[in-house]
């Protein structure tokens, strides 16, 4: 049994099982590495995050058969500006065998919901399978042969992202298959606050596994702790882990991703306003897919072209195939240059609905499974206001903090 030592009030004992290896996208130059832009630059040399720690986790992986999970963002910057997590692995001489990717794929290029399928990864030949889609849950004949699985995927902090439900999966199979799993934690650029309904257990889906708020103010290290310490897998088990925490870090710091999460969340804007804006996916919104504006903007042929003046049309582009409201003149507003606060904002969504010409067509079946619960909707229809809404979060949001502070590792 290993225990990492900065680990702090963890319930369960943390053991190195399997590893699993994503490798990331993003275009390299002759000397396999991508630049990142100067801008980008301040808090990534600030921050170490666990994938760079390279002097505590290679001795892990030695002479072991290793997967990995991971995506466009598993990476190790350098001085240049970074590398693959799985390019460096095998030039380190790691016996990497097999790539998981979640949803978006392994190159981070498909649409939300999109089907992905299992394939080969052209530079190094290694086999991906996906996990999105009918199998999110890696099976036992696909973990054959590992030792070890490795986990390293940029979160944003948010419920309805669906990489800690894949995250979810994975520890269960890991738990399952008595394999190690080693997280290289990076920081949540929404880590400042906690916000938002925590979900029913009646509302659970992909988008919503587990009794949390939309932002719940943890890495993916530390989410993981709390999966395995509030024994939410399948049956109670828990997944031997083992956690590589980011260095010079807390929940206050600023942290500007240097790759885009997911293709839709292309900047720092609109990951800010992700946890608050994202409700109008359960909506005839608009939220910019298909626009330079991904999650920027929110419009709909359907708004009240008198009060709303900004406008835009969707059409297909890269990470939005068929996107909502394709080919239409939408009206609504563009945020992509407010200045977002820390907090879920419900303005922007009560405005909407409140705008609408048939309130009867604004909310779709999705919109509860992305709030966790049916009173938000109830709340908007009713006319309940902002300061009312957020108020009847506070008990479950107050109890959540207790549980979370259990499992924090960055104060």
């Amino acid at each position: 049994m290993i225990q990492f030592k900065n680990f702090k009030n963890t319930l369960f004992p943390i053991i190195i099982t399997s590893v699993l290896v994503l490798i990331s996208c993003g275009k390299g130059t002759a000397k396999n590495e991508t630049e990142i832009p100067k801008e980008e630059e301040t808090s990534r040399q600030t921050i170490k995050v666990g994938a760079n720690q390279t002097e505590k986790y290679l001795k892990l992986l030695k002479d072991k058969q290793v997967g990995v999970v991971g995506n466009q963002s598993s990476v190790i910057f350098n001085d240049h500006g970074y590398t693959h997590l799985v390019d460096s692995l095998l030039s380190l001489n790691i016996d990497v065998k097999k790539v998981f990717s979640p949803e978006h794929g392994f190159r981070g290029t498909a649409d939300a919901g999109e089907e992905i399928k299992d394939g080969l990864d052209p530079k190094t030949g290694l086999p991906i399978v996906s996990l999105y889609g009918d199998n999110k849950k890696p099976k036992p004949e696909q973990l054959k042969g590992l030792d070890i699985l490795i986990f390293d995927i940029q979160d944003v902090g948010v419920r309805f992202y669906t990489y800690i439900s894949t995250l979810h999966y994975v520890m269960e199979a890991c738990a399952e298959a008595n394999i190690p799993l080693l997280i290289l934690d990076r920081p949540n650029p929404n880590g400042q606050y906690v916000d938002g309904p925590i979900l029913e257990k009646v509302n659970t889906s992909f988008v919503g596994m587990h009794p949390i708020p939309i932002a719940h103010g943890m890495t993916i290290g530390e989410y993981a702790q709390m999966i395995n310490g509030e024994k939410w897998l399948k049956n109670e088990i828990q997944c031997p882990l083992t956690v590589i925490t980011i260095e010079n870090y807390n929940h206050q710091m600023h942290y500007s991703l240097p790759i885009k999460p997911s293709p839709n969340l292309p900047n720092d804007q609109s990951i800010a306003l992700y946890p608050s804006i994202c409700f109008f996916e359960g909506t005839n919104v608009s939220l910019g897919r298909g626009t330079n504006k991904q999650f920027q903007v929110f419009g709909s042929p359907d708004l009240d072209k008198d009060y709303f003046k900004f406008s835009f049309t969707p059409q297909p582009n890269e990470g939005a195939k068929t996107p909502p409201q394709q080919g239409k003149l939408c009206y609504g507003r563009d945020l992509s240059k407010v200045d977002v606060k820390p907090g879920i904002d419900l303005q922007y969504l009560i405005e909407a609905y409140n705008h609408t010409a048939d309130k009867s067509k604004f909310f779709n079946s999705f919109f509860v499974k992305l709030a966790g619960t049916k009173k938000l909707q109830e709340q908007i229809e009713k006319g309940v206001s902002e300061k009312d809404i957020k108020a009847s979060w506070s008990k479950g949001l107050e109890d959540f903090k207790l549980v979370r502070e259990k499992y924090v590792l960055y104060k």
